[in-house]
């Protein structure tokens, strides 16, 4: 029994786009449901098309990242819900090795390892990865810094039943903000240390260019959840 897996790719603007949706296409998996959601794009859509007959493809006003993702949940039948950026590729094992380990752990959602690519898709570092000793040394990372990347991510559709989507109001750190109500939901992260994305760094990606905004939206976002952290990883070790 395979349970059906819908690969969320949120699109604005990005020449890189039909890389991504190549490898979601290329997934060994065999159930597999692909949601390009065009963020109100004004360039590159021409690249989506050889591919419309193999994907849903929504179209909404341009709200930024969280909303897109939102919208392609919403309009997906997924038990599964992966996350790929229009600049990301997957491996083509990745769900066939991510979904089996985590219905084998009873994971809620799992994230692991990937290697980062240039602007021409040539792998600089292999085997990116944030392995911890225990559930608390990584809740501890997590009031510091974000370990969890959130293209190698794969959720189970009750957890955000459970805990809600992204926070459409945080243009950057919507990832971090759903990851911190995540675990103080009690879910645990299911790590796999092997790399089956590939995460691309370039000049044009958001995380270089609006950097110093980028890092006052994530302290923000670090401030609203510190205490309950923190209270919560005293509850775990006992002190």
């Amino acid at each position: 029994m395979h349970p059906l897996v819908s690969v969320i790719i949120p699109f604005y603007n990005d020449p890189y786009v039909g890389e991504a949706l190549a490898s979601a296409l290329a997934q060994t998996y065999p159930e597999v449901e692909i949601i390009v959601v065009n963020d109100g794009a004004t360039k590159h859509a021409d690249k989506i098309a050889p591919y419309l007959n193999r994907i849903v493809y929504l179209v909404k006003s341009n709200g930024g990242t969280a909303s897109a993702l939102n919208h392609g949940i919403r309009a997906s039948s997924g038990e599964y819900i992966a996350w790929l950026s229009s600049d990301d590729r997957f491996y083509p094992r990745k769900l066939s090795v991510q979904i089996p380990r985590m219905q084998a752990a009873g994971a809620m959602i799992s994230y692991t390892a990937f290697d980062l690519i240039d602007e021409c898709g040539q792998i600089t570092q292999r085997h990116v990865t944030h392995p911890y000793r225990d559930d608390i040394s990584f809740y501890t990372a997590m009031l510091t810094c974000n370990p969890v990347n959130g293209c190698t991510v794969v959720m189970h559709r009750r957890l955000l039943e459970k805990v809600g989507l992204f926070d459409s109001a945080l243009p950057y750190t919507h990832d971090v903000d759903l990851w911190y109500r995540m675990m103080l939901a009690g879910c645990r992260f299911d790590y796999i240390d092997k790399p089956l994305t590939q995460y691309r760094w370039h000049s044009q990606m958001g995380t270089v260019r609006h950097r110093p905004v980028i890092e006052q939206e994530l302290a923000a976002t670090r401030a609203k959840y510190a205490g309950r952290m923190a209270d919560y990883i005293r509850s775990l070790s006992g002190r």
